[in-house]
């Protein structure tokens, strides 16, 4: 695992197919936020849209943040085969990436990012053993505590389990090949999308 300089990392993937890079981390880290910096800045990276069966919150759009589905299509959608990863998270609702989608970004050749959670990026690893995983952390505890009180968007309650299940989630970071810290959107953004390759566009 390299946290000082993820440029160490080699770049190389299979002749004429994409990287396929996992961006994992606790609740609240700011995954969502990355994602949103590197989809504006940096259209080259085709970014997966997660499929869930939690309602939307303030400012969700269906189809680009997340694609909003019924829990009984959801289950259709694991039956058939159709995620390349997925998971109950928090012990409520269910999250998962459609396997078409990343399977033809990367055969087009495109550098793919996955942002999900922990459960999800051990299944990639297994079923993709190519992609690079990184962790994205919080500069500290307090911090990750503040952003989730700070966002208002969970009860109490659902604080009390996410803060639970951050404590978990943070213990598994030597699971990852490289760790960012998330301090600044847009050095740790471009700071990932180094490990892809691609420019900043104009």
């Amino acid at each position: 695992m390299s946290g000082a300089d993820p440029q160490s990392v080699p770049i190389a993937s299979p002749e004429g197919t994409g990287r396929l890079v996992v961006l994992a981390g606790p609740t609240a880290v700011g995954k969502g936020t990355i994602a949103a910096y590197i989809r504006t800045h940096f259209p080259q990276v085709w970014l997966s849209v997660s499929m869930t069966t939690r309602p939307p919150r303030p400012g969700e759009v269906d189809g680009v943040h997340y694609i909003f589905v019924a829990e009984e299509e959801f289950d259709r959608l694991i039956a058939a085969g159709e995620f390349l990863e997925y998971a109950v998270v928090h012990g409520r609702a269910k999250y998962g990436t459609p396997r078409g989608p990343v399977e033809r970004a990367l055969a087009a050749g495109h550098p793919a990012l996955l942002e999900i959670d922990l459960q999800g990026a051990r299944q990639v690893r297994e079923s993709m053993p190519e992609a690079l995983l990184v962790f994205l952390a919080p500069p500290s505890w307090d911090e990750l505590v503040d952003r989730l009180v700070g966002r208002g968007t969970e009860t109490q309650e659902e604080r009390t389990v996410r803060l639970h299940t951050a404590t978990r989630e943070l213990e598994a970071v030597d699971e990852f090949d490289v760790v960012i810290i998330n301090d600044d959107v847009r050095r740790a953004s471009e700071q990932l999308v180094s490990l892809m390759g691609p420019r900043p566009s104009a």
